[in-house]
């Protein structure tokens, strides 16, 4: 009797920690959700109300994203993620089974084909790391359970809903990171309806499976964002003189190269001095390490707000092509 009562406790348990935890999620947003999506797309409410019961609270989803690496981490140690050999020879390979369509995508976007590359391989490893949580889930706590952004990710989640129906996808098994972000290039729902596109221009775009996709929808990014074809992203600076006193920079370029160079800073290959250009200072291993950084530098940000995520993205590019102009 007493081991009965005992298990009984346990199960008492479980079932008031079962439901602290769905209690952790607003329902009455999720009702207003409901409602208001119910009202504006092809979803019944019941159909909306079903797929809400099957997603899942979790409070590490919200922990993640109150701390993320690029804000926690120094430049030093957030290269050593990307810049190693293995992620380096996944790029080449990736680059070998798809370069005629990567070839094709860059000619028709602008955008160099190591770039494409750059950005899958820090997103996802070439397609190898794709998220391992659930999509849904991941919406689903932050529009509901993270009031900071709200707003922002119940909008994604109405925006996903209706991707998986004109998409095919199932909206309980789709897979991506803690934020939402999904496929190879990692498209937030809604940049994956404003930007997505078809490789070969027919039928749905999907980035979950398809890698052709996936770089058109890359390259498309970028180039809506304003690439300038054919311009540098980065050149390293070196001093010839001490410099205090340095304003914050921003990463949208204010200023110009000659701008840098008349206060002493030198880029390491010859720049158009009248290009825009902006200061990037990193904390490296042996200390701060100033950067030009360019347009295109700044477009590589407008896909994560980041500039160890832009640097990360341009160094993996540049040694991705070094090594594959090594070996032809």
């Amino acid at each position: 009797m007493i081991k009965l009562v005992r298990i009984l406790f346990i199960l008492s348990l479980f079932s008031v920690s079962s439901l602290a935890l769905n209690a952790q999620a607003d329902q009455a947003k999720i009702e207003a959700f409901v409602k208001k999506h119910a009202a504006q797309s092809a979803f019944s409410e019941s159909e909306i109300r079903s797929i809400m019961e099957e997603a899942e609270f979790q409070q590490e989803i919200i922990d993640k994203i109150s701390r993320p690496a690029e804000g926690t981490m120094t430049w030093g140690r957030y290269r050593k993620i990307f810049m190693t050999q293995e992620r380096i020879d996944a790029g080449l390979t990736f680059w070998n089974e798809h370069g005629n369509a990567l070839e094709q995508v860059s000619k028709e976007s602008g955008v160099p084909q190591e770039v494409i590359l750059g950005i899958i391989g820090v997103e996802t490893y070439f397609g190898k790391i794709k998220g391992s949580y659930r999509v849904l889930d991941a919406l689903y706590t932050l529009a509901f359970g993270y009031p900071k952004r709200s707003k922002f990710f119940t909008k994604e989640l109405g925006i996903f809903l209706d991707i998986a129906t004109e998409e095919g996808l199932d909206v309980t098994k789709v897979q991506g990171s803690y934020a939402g972000a999904m496929g190879y290039s990692q498209f937030m729902p809604s940049s994956y309806k404003a930007y997505a596109k078809s490789y070969d221009k027919g039928g749905t775009s999907d980035l979950i499976n398809s890698p052709e996709d996936a770089m058109a929808s890359v390259a498309n990014y970028l180039k809506v964002h304003r690439w300038k074809k054919g311009q540098p992203i980065t050149s390293k600076a070196s001093l010839n003189r001490e410099i205090t006193g340095l304003r914050k920079q921003q990463l949208r370029p204010k200023n110009q190269v000659n701008d840098y160079t008349a206060i002493g800073f030198e880029p390491s290959e010859k720049l158009d001095k009248a290009l825009p250009a902006t200061m990037i200072l990193l904390d490296g291993d042996e200390g701060t390490e100033h950067w030009f950084g360019l347009y295109n530098f700044f477009v590589i940000t407008r896909y994560n707000h980041s500039k160890l995520y832009a640097m990360a993205v341009t160094q993996l590019a540049q040694e991705i092509k070094k090594q594959r102009e090594n070996t032809e």
